[in-house]
Parts: C-alpha cells; sequence; structure tokens
C-alpha cells in the first residue's frame, strides 16, 4: 500500500456541525488509525478562503454564498479539521478553493511527490467533495477506493445513488470496517 493515500476531506469544524450523525466520527478514526498502522499516509483536505474572499467569483454560485456569509476564512474555527480526527504533526493539510481537493489546491503535487497512486476517498459531503475529487481523480488517472461509510451527505438518497451506482463505475467501493480488515491482512 505504499502507493496508497487516504484522504480525510471537508471534515472540518464548520461542515460536520451540519451533520449530526454520532457514529460518524468514530468510524472516520478507526479508518485514520488503520491507515497509520498500515503505513498508509492520510492527508487532509480542507476548504478555505482567504479575509475578504478575494478568490471566490460572484459567478459560482456555491461559494458565492459561502463569501457573502463571510464563512470559511483561512485560520477561523470553521476551517479547522474536527478535533476527534485531528491530524497528528507533520500530517499533510492542503487548502482547496472549490469543491474538489484537486481545484485550486497543491493536491495533485503532494500525490506525485509521494509517489501515490491510489486514493482512498471519504468526506463530507459525499454529493460535493467526495465525488468531484473522485471525478477529477479518475480524469487524472489515479487508482480509486471510496469508503461508503467513511462518507456523509444530507440527502441519503443521493449517499445512496452515488455510492451504489455511480461511485463503483470510477473506484472500488467498500466500508470503513471492509477496508480495515484489507489493511491488516
Amino acid at each position: 500500500m505504499s502507493d496508497t493515500a487516504l484522504l480525510v476531506m471537508d471534515v472540518q469544524r464548520g461542515i460536520v456541525d451540519r451533520f449530526p450523525d454520532d457514529d460518524y466520527l468514530p468510524r472516520l478514526r478507526s479508518a485514520i488509525d488503520a491507515a497509520r498502522t498500515a503505513g498508509v499516509p492520510v492527508i487532509y483536505v480542507v476548504v478555505g478562503f482567504r479575509p475578504g474572499h478575494p478568490d471566490v467569483s460572484r459567478r459560482n454560485k456555491t461559494f458565492a454564498a459561502v463569501s457573502q456569509a463571510g464563512r470559511f476564512v483561512e485560520g477561523d474555527v470553521s476551517t479547522q479539521i474536527h478535533p476527534d480526527v485531528a491530524p497528528l504533526p507533520g500530517d499533510v493539510v492542503v487548502t482547496k478553493k472549490r469543491v474538489s481537493a484537486f481545484a485550486g489546491s497543491d493536491l495533485d503535487v503532494v500525490l506525485r511527490a509521494g509517489d501515490i497512486r491510489h486514493l482512498v476517498l471519504t468526506g463530507i459531503a459525499t454529493s460535493g467533495v467526495v465525488l468531484s475529487t473522485c471525478r477529477q481523480a479518475a480524469d487524472l488517472d489515479y487508482g480509486l477506493t471510496v469508503l461508503a461509510d467513511g462518507c456523509l451527505d444530507g440527502d441519503p438518497e443521493v449517499h445512496r445513488l452515488l455510492t451504489e451506482k455511480l461511485f463503483p463505475r470510477q473506484a472500488d467501493v467498500v466500508t470503513v470496517e471492509e477496508w480495515v480488515k484489507t489493511l491488516s491482512g
């Protein structure tokens, strides 16, 4: 698994609080712990903008609303990774400027520098960062695994459709428990 990395995407305070699921963070923590034990790098991806949001276009429907509300300014509490799954010293944290983990970030540079060729995707929301990152990573020729229950979405039906119908076209889709078992041999 030396060519694999676990991506923990948008699991930050300003996002987790909007998705009440008491089992999600402990489940995600188990995937992170298993990755570390197996020597799989854990890379965190957060969304964050400069003060005043000069990096957000008024034409961007999703982020224009964020900008007007003054949310997700780099350094703000909303951009902090939730403490239940917080990175360790030395972990890579990538800041993105759009929905995909690759958009406006140096994620691809970090992955290529580490000879990473396979990504294991987790995050909030399934229909946001996970979907956009999955599609872009597939186009960049990364191998992909999506941890279905390592993702969360506000719409359970959308989550189901993505994990059962769309993601399998470009990724292996497994549960956290199944992935952890593969890591432990």
